[in-house]
């Protein structure tokens, strides 16, 4: 009889085996040929992409409570929402950030106060199991500064569970320490409303009368130690005692400046109201729609409908369940399949070539007419005297263009369209040399967005609170001005190169921050620094290129969770992942790896996790929104990364120089 430690070494050595099986050219072309017959089955009329981007529980929960908040209950909705909910419930009894996740206490709360206000019976086993989870883990006193709001908008905290943030922040100049300004975009939009909730301190109409106080250890009234620690540094314990020392000064601050600071709070929120909504992202929508409430606006009123309305169009609605996402990607989507796509049709083997090219042709005429040209968003602050010339995430988000699309997007340009996309291609290149930081590396939204400190008060538990500049961007940003090759941008790429020199980590890996997590850092410097033209026995190349070979799975792929966010091991997880392959197959050949026999078993292992239907799957989160605290799983990431690896490696076998020539 076999043990388990029997059976596991058996599953090995057939692993090993099946990956050092060759894989034929016409294996190859067959599983190109599928694969891109699936990612142009998803291709809109119009020509752009757009995918499912999935978070945890927090936000369908939210998205419950919100109607809840405002009496604007749709029981057909909710229900829906109640099995998602439901179906991704632990083991552990409790919700975790991402697939497979451990328990987490805030997302807990969340989900469990959502489900009780749909209707469960908090006697069913499911509810019960959760209480006990929550209870164990310290009680709703112990959540994240974000649901201890939510909390105290429902009256099941004070408001003194909350730190001290008051609307006054909105009149600070961009030289305060507190500003606003010094806060990444996310935080900006999410506070501005925030701010306002928190002076006028509205209640939750809350019409089934919905109520968990039997997920608090003791009573909130008798708790005294709602802001503690453990804090990241000194810092930490010094902002917790001016947030004591600031609660009772609030009141002496004179009306006419609350006021003053309430109308600042609205100036800033309604120039960028629009279909997509504050910041695009839900938690400021949600905070919008909360605060028109507060403020007495009616429902019917534009301000209020057109952000009600930004938010129902996150829903996904499955038949028998509903979750809502946190944002949709489409101009990311659009981008990174159109690269997928251009790959397979590219070279003397490309397929479908005619067909795609016709097709591509619309995606770029839909991402030129996405491109944001006329409205200087709060990057400006920082660079008064840069064009616009970026795109953002979403549909609709024109003050907060993003770094990494632009880059993306312009790549996907250059190669498909290139004259028609001369302006559209010269006005990225333009607005991505201006939002390079003093360390030579960009962030995702704004110069300079590295305020450390910040990140040490009260209100950034989460961490988060800051756009610095990262590894992956500024790979990206690197990718797309060499593709360019104009040599005037030599010293803004040589200067983005010694930042990630700078960056890369002890065991010769980069920090994902934006992707899951070593495996997608590693290949997005990669791709860039090959072609910028660092050498590829450069030794920083050389350290990569041994960390992903030592960290390839017995079956030829690669796997890596969001637990490696959280103290995990760098490029590890219990099964290799289509995605995590895909960049690291990638990346291996952007360095001249291309017939190493690293990357024939990751080939190996693409060709043969793809379905009858020409798709992969994978239900691992596969990227990040705040490291320890918000996760992200791109549903599109299976499909069109596979796509380019495969497609690459056929192409580099069959071309003259065996070089890759661009920059993704």
């Amino acid at each position: 009889m076999l043990i388990y430690s029997d059976i596991l070494e058996k599953e090995d050595r057939v692993s090993e085996t099946l990956s050092r099986q060759s894989v034929e050219p016409d294996e190859i072309n067959h599983a190109i040929e599928g694969a891109q017959t699936a990612l142009g089955g998803k291709q809109k009329s119009d020509g752009h992409w757009v995918y499912e981007l999935e978070a945890d529980a927090t936000i369908p929960a939210e998205y419950v409570l919100l109607e809840h908040y405002l009496d604007r209950i749709d029981p057909e909705k909710q229900a829906k929402i109640g099995v998602y909910l439901r179906r991704i419930q632990g083991d552990h009894g409790g919700w975790p950030l991402y697939h497979d996740g451990g328990f987490d206490l805030s997302a807990s709360v969340k989900a469990y106060f959502a489900l009780k206000a749909i209707g469960d019976d908090i006697n069913a086993p499911h509810m019960r199991i959760a209480r006990e989870a929550i209870l164990d883990h310290g009680g709703a006193a112990r959540t994240n500064v974000f649901t201890r709001i939510q909390l105290a908008l429902f009256g099941e905290v004070p408001w003194d569970a909350t730190p001290v943030m008051p609307v006054e922040l909105m009149l600070l100049s961009r030289k305060a320490f507190f500003s606003v300004w010094n806060m990444s975009y996310w935080s900006r939009t999410v506070i501005a409303p925030l701010l306002v909730l928190n002076a006028l301190r509205p209640r939750a109409i809350n019409p089934r009368g919905v109520h968990v106080q039997e997920l608090f250890v003791k009573p909130p009234s008798e708790v005294n130690d709602w802001i503690r620690g453990p804090y990241r540094s000194v810092w930490g314990r010094f902002f917790k005692h001016l947030d004591s020392a600031l609660r009772p000064v609030l009141p002496l601050i004179p009306r006419s400046m609350h006021k003053k600071a309430l109308k600042a709070a609205s100036d800033f929120i309604e120039p960028r109201l629009s279909r997509g909504g504050l910041g695009a992202i839900y938690p400021a929508m949600a905070n919008v729609v909360m605060m028109y409430r507060a403020q007495g606006v009616p429902d019917s009123d534009p301000r209020a409908k057109t952000a009600w309305d930004a938010i129902q169009d996150l829903l996904v609605d499955h038949g028998d369940e509903i979750y809502c996402q946190p944002c949709v990607s489409p101009v990311w989507d659009t981008g990174l399949s159109g690269l997928a796509m251009i790959e397979a049709a590219s070279g003397p083997a490309g397929t479908k070539t005619a067909e795609t090219l016709a097709a591509l042709k619309k995606s770029a005429e839909w991402l030129r007419e996405h491109q944001i040209l006329n409205v200087k968003g709060d990057w400006a602050i920082n660079a008064p005297d840069l064009r616009p010339g970026g795109w953002a995430f979403q549909y609709e988000n024109d003050y907060y263009p993003d770094v990494d699309d632009t880059a993306v997007v312009a790549m996907l340009l250059h190669r498909v369209d290139p004259e028609n996309s001369r302006e559209a291609i010269s006005r990225a290149r333009e607005w991505i040399i201006g939002m390079q930081s003093t360390n030579g590396g960009w962030g995702a939204f704004d110069i300079d967005n590295d305020h450390e400190l910040l990140n040490h008060i009260p209100f950034s538990d989460h961490g988060a609170l800051l756009d610095p500049p990262t590894a992956d961007v500024s790979a990206r940003c690197i990718s797309f001005l060499a593709q360019l090759g104009d040599p005037d941008d030599r010293p803004v790429i040589l200067k983005a190169i010694e930042y990630l020199r700078s960056e890369q980590e002890s065991e010769g890996c980069w920090f994902g921050r934006w992707g899951t997590n070593y495996i997608y850092g590693t290949w997005s410097v990669l791709c860039a620094l090959n072609i910028a033209g660092v050498p590829h026995d450069d030794p920083m190349v050389l350290r990569a290129v041994n960390w992903l070979e030592s960290v390839q799975r017995p079956d030829g792929g690669w796997g890596e969770d969001c637990a490696t966010y959280e103290g995990g091991t760098a490029g590890t997880y219990k099964k290799s992942l289509p995605s995590q392959t895909a960049w690291a197959v990638l990346a291996l050949m952007a360095v001249g790896r291309r017939d190493s026999e690293a990357v024939k078993r990751g080939v190996a292992y693409l060709v043969s996790q793809q379905n009858e239907k020409g798709e992969w799957q994978e239900e691992a989160y596969n990227a990040v929104g705040f490291p320890k605290v918000f996760y992200l799983r791109y549903h599109g990431y299976k499909q069109f990364f596979p796509l380019t690896a495969l497609a690459r490696y056929r192409n580099l076998g069959v071309s003259n120089s065996g070089k890759v020539e661009y920059g993704f």
